[in-house]
């Protein structure tokens, strides 16, 4: 779909703003309205349900330029102490970690009592102003520029309703604003259902890429292989060649260093729990550093084939996680709240305990062992236990490779699809802008589609 330009332009005596149609006014938001500072409470305060309360970090969660329903609430008594808002103010947060994101702003269009909490800075637009239309124009790339330049701080980023007041919009007559929201509402919505079904399509890619690690590591390559009963529910029938154990028996595990918090941030490699978690191989440069003692670096440190397990967390999900390494990092030491499997050597190979341990069906064991009270925790008599099968060392080998090429193709057809969300999502960006700052035209699209 193309769109021309509006008949006629003049200069919106901003320099880096550009022209703005003839018939548009250049408003600053004190223009709008007035801009107030929002209020009150704490997270201890969230209820389940009560008086509809929005706070700024909704505004970062949303990705929408509207807040139709609130995620929190708090009791009618509690409320008092926020600063209530109405249908169409506009929404800012106030602070944040990125000056790219600062001031991240959204439509209130919850059509009950609500109320915001500190950290907000609300405008309350005059009866000239659409809301619908400031949902889009107030956090456009334009708008979002502007926010940037007017961010301060240092590690926390805030922005202040003086400087608000000076963010500058491009605003047609209500009407036209009224036009332009439809427009905008209509083709954001055909852009975000496309990327919706490319979302479901990474999910089902990830689907797959589990269900092909265990099938592999659980059934083998050989379709015709004889099978036989593992004993074990999750593992079903195996390749009848292939010996079922407890992991306990092939290996050793060793808890990691616990050291109090004045030895991190220089010394030597510290591999952390966010290593491992979001990793199927340790990485050759770990995320921390430590100082370290030479027995520390004994006894805690990794060798090719080591496998490391998280050991705690608050979802049970997230426990016994793993990750395989597949290198020496010199002068290493790991967390305490990781276990290390060290298998007897001739027992795993490197490349296939990193698809082993990190299939569906070991998560699943985990998570149904756990006892969830206020955090999960896995023991070394847990993760002892735990039931695996294994292949002659030369099957894990041709297992490793043929999915190593089999979640390569994977990874690139979920690469493209990422790229081509990305590529909607800037052109959902895109058309906004140029909607709201007058770029393109679109009050015949929006009277044809209203016929």
């Amino acid at each position: 779909m193309s769109f021309k330009p509006y008949p006629k332009y003049k200069e919106s005596g901003v320099e880096w703003l550009g022209r703005v149609p003839e018939h548009w006014e250049v408003r600053r938001l004190r223009q709008i309205g007035p801009l107030l500072k929002g209020s009150g409470g704490t997270k201890e305060d969230i209820v389940e349900s009560g008086v509809p309360c929005v706070r700024y970090g909704d505004l970062y969660t949303t990705h929408s330029y509207f807040i139709r329903q609130a995620r929190t609430f708090v009791t009618a008594e509690r409320a008092a102490d926020y600063f209530p808002i109405r249908l169409g103010d506009v929404l800012f947060a106030a602070s944040g970690e990125d000056l790219a994101e600062i001031g991240r702003s959204a439509v209130n269009l919850i059509e009950a009592v609500a109320v915001c909490g500190g950290d907000t800075v609300v405008l309350r637009p005059d009866g000239r102003a659409v809301p619908a239309f400031l949902g889009y124009a107030c956090d456009s790339w334009v708008a979002k520029a502007q926010k940037a330049s007017m961010g301060r701080g240092t590690t926390v980023k805030h922005i202040y309703p003086d400087e608000l007041k000076r963010l500058v919009i491009f605003v047609p007559s209500p009407d036209e604003q009224a036009m332009i929201a439809d427009f905008l509402d209509a083709e954001t919505a055909k852009i975000d259902a496309l990327i919706a079904e490319q979302q479901r399509l990474i999910e089902l890619l990830q689907e797959k890429r589990q269900a092909v690690i265990s099938h592999a590591v659980t059934k083998g390559l050989n379709p015709d292989a004889p099978m036989k009963d593992s004993g074990i529910e999750w593992l079903g029938e195996v390749p009848e060649h292939w010996a079922v154990i407890r992991l306990g028996h092939r290996g050793r595990l060793q808890n990691g260093l616990s050291i109090g918090g004045e030895a991190f941030g220089a010394g030597d490699p510290f591999v952390s729990y966010g290593d491992v978690y979001k990793n199927t191989v340790v990485p050759n440069t770990p995320s921390g550093l430590v100082q370290s003692t030479a027995d520390d670096q004994h006894k805690y440190g990794l060798e090719v084939g080591d496998v490391l397990f998280t050991r705690t967390s608050e979802s049970a999900d997230d426990i016994g996680v793993a990750a395989t390494c597949l290198r020496v990092i010199p002068r290493s030491t790991f967390a305490g709240f990781l276990i290390r499997f060290r298998p007897d050597p001739g027992i795993l190979d490197p490349g296939y305990s990193k698809y082993l341990f990190r299939n569906q069906g070991v998560q699943g064991h985990f998570a149904g062992t756990m006892n969830l009270v206020t955090r999960a925790s896995l023991s070394q008599g847990e993760l002892r236990s735990l039931p695996i099968c294994i292949p002659p060392i030369p099957e894990q080998v041709l297992i490793s490779a043929a999915l190593d090429e089999r979640l390569e193709q994977l990874r690139v057809l979920t690469a493209d699809t990422e790229s081509a969300i990305a590529l909607l999502q800037e052109r959902r960006s895109a058309l906004i802008s140029a909607a709201v700052t007058g770029q393109i035209d679109v009050r015949g699209f929006a009277g044809s589609e209203a016929a």
